[in-house]
């Protein structure tokens, strides 16, 4: 059976509360090997702390744009203190998931750039990639990494141009892709999944958000009484088989190669993970 790695699960989730194991054995049992566990405010960063070590996986700190109306200069203090107090736990891998959100109403713009150029200045003091909340806002957070490089990471759900594709992984970054590339509709973002290399690319599910098509219920058949299906890091490998037959890959080769490029973006992932090894040529 291939193995995978979720480079974007947010185990922690409220909705994972009843089976949270569970859950993540059912990923394993379905070849999920590891998980990257983003926190997204920092009342979360001890319970994805917990989560990665517990299962094996990792996590990553930060304060989420959507969070960042609630936050205050003190939680930004109080990530740096954490980013030092567990600098050298191995299961720390990045700083995140922070970025840009333009997509959703009433959120401060330059609130949000402020802590994004802080966390980024974080990322760079304490040598840990980041994790990219990229939504409208590809141009504004690569102005920001040319301003305060760091050394690289994953955009996260990644859903803008080749050419700002390109730049993101001339700068060091991976290019993560999840349920939103199952929808038929989805043509931008298929064909940017064809025509990057193979190298650019991860897999990540975002559950319990971003479900597949196979989950999603559209407003009609919720009234109907149909529940809309919960995203689950199990689900990845059947994502990843859409991809798979887009590019035309066998399935293991494609677990190998992405495998690969999430320990590219985030080193510290070698410490915690078995070695792959990629023979076919891209």
């Amino acid at each position: 059976m291939p193995t995978w790695i979720d480079t974007h699960c947010h185990l922690d989730a409220l909705e994972f509360a009843p089976d949270r194991d569970t859950v993540r054995a059912q990923a394993r049992a379905q070849g999920v090997q590891h998980l990257v566990i983003p926190a997204v405010e920092l009342a979360h960063a001890e319970a994805v702390r917990q989560l990665a070590h517990q299962h094996g996986d990792s996590y990553a700190l930060g304060i989420h744009p959507l969070y960042t109306p609630q936050a205050g200069e003190g939680d930004l203090v109080a990530l740096e203190r954490l980013l030092e107090q567990y600098h050298h736990d191995p299961h720390l891998v990045a700083v995140g998931e922070i970025g840009l959100d333009y997509f959703v109403p009433g959120l401060d713009a330059t609130r949000q750039a402020q802590f994004y150029r802080a966390q980024l200045q974080l990322a760079r003091r304490f040598d840990l990639p980041v994790i990219l909340h990229v939504r409208r806002s590809a141009d504004q957070l690569l102005k920001g990494l040319r301003e305060v490089p760091v050394q690289g990471g994953i955009a996260h759900a990644f859903n803008g141009s080749l050419q700002q594709a390109q730049t993101f992984v001339a700068l060091g970054f991976k290019l993560g892709f999840g349920g939103a590339l199952t929808y038929e509709r989805a043509l931008q973002l298929r064909r940017l999944a064809l025509e990057l290399p193979l190298d650019a690319l991860v897999l990540e599910t975002d559950a319990p958000d971003m479900p597949p098509h196979w989950l999603y219920r559209t407003a009609q058949e919720r009234s109907q009484g149909l529940a809309q299906g919960r995203n689950a890091p199990a689900e990845l490998p059947r994502i990843a088989q859409v991809l798979a037959k887009l590019r035309g890959l066998p399935l293991d080769w494609l677990a190998q190669q992405t495998s690969t490029n999430a320990l590219q973006a985030l080193p510290r992932l070698q410490r915690l993970t078995p070695p792959t090894h990629s023979h076919r040529p891209q």
